[in-house]
């Protein structure tokens, strides 16, 4: 179980203009479980590459990072994560400046 306790949203402009749709970049700092793999005293971010396009989105890509150590680590989301931060992104992509 995690729980997304603040995050940051940002537009990504496309200068070129030859990406449809919009991307938005999103660091969720997150907290876990103490008995989770990913459990972490100075919290755990989670880097979001969201993907809009009309009333569809998805995450395109993601990262887990401690920002603390300066290094992502090589863990995924499971399924029903995935969709709970995929719920979240879609909710607030209209928060972005």
């Amino acid at each position: 179980m995690m729980e997304i306790k603040e995050y940051t949203i940002e537009k990504i402009n496309d200068p070129t203009g030859i990406l449809t749709g919009e991307r938005y970049e999103y660091f969720l700092s997150l907290e876990v479980e103490e008995e989770d793999d990913l459990a972490s005293e100075q919290g755990l971010q989670l880097k979001v590459l969201f993907f809009v396009e009309e009333d569809h989105g998805k995450i395109l890509n993601y990262h887990f990072y401690n920002s603390i150590e300066d290094k992502y680590l090589d863990f995924a989301l499971e399924e029903e994560e995935l969709a709970e931060i995929t719920a979240f992104c879609k909710e607030h992509f209209t928060e972005a400046e």
